[in-house]
């Protein structure tokens, strides 16, 4: 049995995520932890409660950083609706996470499994970079951490260049990729490439006819009406979450140097990955280049079944 932490800053394509891992009997969720991204805390914590309600499981949920390092906070609201979860009239309240500190716990459930813990990051790196300050040790005692954020090669989707998650803390990303962490990159530009839903694809699954195949569906409502891309939308936490629970989804991969750019105001969250080796820096991060839509499909099909 693996054992999994998830670190989400709760919203539409991030509650997709936790119901494929929370439906996987293959794994243990030991926790999921939470951090102002997508959504404040406070909303994020709910989002995470009711989709670990809705898959009817016993994980606790544990309240973390409400704020980027140095940066104001700037959700995606206008993407995801107020709550997060496509605005739909869903009962996101009066729900009580676990006590204790997503920082906290980070630390204390990975040096209490060192080399079994898989990290699943998909919002802002911010509690991560606090529990590396606090135990730097624990870089070396995860067995992998699979990030959803930056851009591989390709386009931003906040700026030209950079990706949310990256972007809002770019300088909790600059302390978590520079740690020494076993890190598995999982871009935007592989995630508009292949976790972007059809309308056909979207209808199918909502046809399963499970309340969490209406849930995944009907919780892009906000999401889907924005004009980014031709399809209803592109769900990039899930993808990334595919990936860290089946390594077949990955077609392309490159253990390539990345850096995290903090000071400029054009470049501000850009993950600069040194294709060309240029740099002369060594090569840590395995940047996804390319990955299976079908096989992700698939994932996506079983757990919502």
């Amino acid at each position: 049995m693996r054992r999994f932490l998830i670190y989400t800053d709760t919203a539409s394509d991030d509650a997709v995520a936790l119901v494929m891992a929370l439906q996987n009997p293959d794994i243990t969720v030991e926790a999921i932890t939470l951090v102002a991204g997508n959504v404040p805390i406070e909303q994020g914590l709910q989002n995470a409660l009711y989709t670990v309600e809705l898959c009817k499981k016993q994980v606790p949920v544990y309240a973390g950083m409400a704020s980027p390092i140095l940066h104001p906070l700037e959700t995606a609201q206008h993407i995801h609706g107020m709550d997060g979860l496509g605005d739909i009239g869903l009962p996101l309240h009066g729900r009580k996470p676990t006590p204790g500190h997503a920082v906290a716990i980070l630390v204390e459930t990975i040096n209490r499994y060192p080399g079994e813990i898989t990290l699943v990051a998909l919002g802002p790196l911010t509690n991560i970079a606090f529990a590396l300050r606090f135990d730097a040790s624990i870089a070396h005692k995860v067995k992998e951490c699979i990030i959803m954020g930056g851009v591989g090669k390709g386009i931003g989707n906040v700026t030209p260049v950079a990706e949310y998650n990256i972007w809002v803390d770019p300088e909790a990303a600059k302390i978590v990729f520079e740690a020494g962490m076993p890190i598995t990159m999982v871009g935007w530009d592989v995630c508009v490439s292949e976790a972007t839903i059809s309308l056909d694809e979207a209808q199918s699954i909502r046809k399963v006819g499970t309340k969490l195949a209406e849930f995944c569906i009907d919780i892009q409502h906000v999401h889907a009406g924005k004009k980014l891309h031709p399809d209803p939308f592109v769900i990039a936490d899930p993808l990334a979450m595919a990936i860290a629970l089946n390594r077949d989804v990955v077609m392309e991969v490159r253990k390539l140097f990345v850096a995290i750019e903090t000071e400029s105001q054009l470049c501000r969250g850009q993950t600069v990955v040194d294709h060309l080796g240029v740099l002369k820096k060594e090569a840590t991060i395995d940047v996804v280049l390319g990955a299976s839509h079908e096989i992700f499909l698939k994932m996506l099909y079983s757990a919502v079944a």
